[in-house]
């Protein structure tokens, strides 16, 4: 497959067939990851890879495993989500959460070394750690891809991060982005709905 393929083919998936997954394919899948660039060329990163299913439900026990109805509808009030596409693309995600993860191949956790306080940075460039570990993940991503395997993701709600942090024993000075759930898509999944972007109104040539 090439790169434009896998980037055209990537979507997100949150249901999984049982099975797993090679040890050289997900090495194959880490070492795309390092491949990304980097603010301080030193890839200080770290990825832990979740197949024991005990420790994968030790791991996600603090996500809520069912959402009902009224917690999607005031959910979508609170976050003022009044486009239907998101609408619809939030209320086919956010029940998914849990088995997204437990149902996965391997959960992924990517760690970076915070270096600076990024949920309140004095600038722009004190985010240059975190930006790199998103452009590591996405090469982890489009190589997965590539692979024929689908990957869910999720951002750390709350107190998510610091369980995390117990639970699989990172240190304090390396920061968890995100969880990433792995492996083969569902057979017959019907891809979500996403908005319609039109390139013309979005590419600007010199100015805005």
């Amino acid at each position: 497959m090439d790169l434009y393929e896998a980037i055209n083919t990537r979507r997100t998936v949150r249901e999984f067939e049982a099975g797993p997954i090679p040890d050289d394919v997900i090495g194959r899948l880490i070492s795309a990851a390092f491949r990304a660039p980097t603010n301080d060329h030193m890839r200080d990163w770290h990825y832990i890879v979740i197949t024991d299913r005990k420790v994968a439900a030790k791991l996600i026990d603090i996500i809520p495993s069912s959402v009902s109805d009224e917690d999607m509808d005031a959910l979508i009030r609170d976050w003022d989500l009044s486009d239907p596409v998101q609408q619809e693309c939030y209320r086919s995600a956010v029940p998914k959460q849990y088995r997204m993860l437990y149902d996965a191949a391997a959960i992924i956790v990517p760690l970076l070394r915070q270096k600076t306080d990024i949920l309140h940075p004095d600038n722009l460039s004190h985010l240059n750690g975190f930006a790199s570990i998103w452009c590591s993940i996405e090469n982890l991503f489009l190589a997965a891809a590539a692979e024929g395997l689908g990957c869910s993701l999720r951002i750390p709600l709350g107190s998510e991060g610091e369980h995390a942090r117990k639970v699989l024993g990172f240190p304090d000075e390396y920061l968890m982005p995100c969880l990433i759930g792995i492996g083969r898509p569902k057979a017959g999944l019907e891809p979500v709905r996403q908005k319609d972007i039109d390139l013309s109104e979005r590419i600007h040539r010199d100015r805005f």
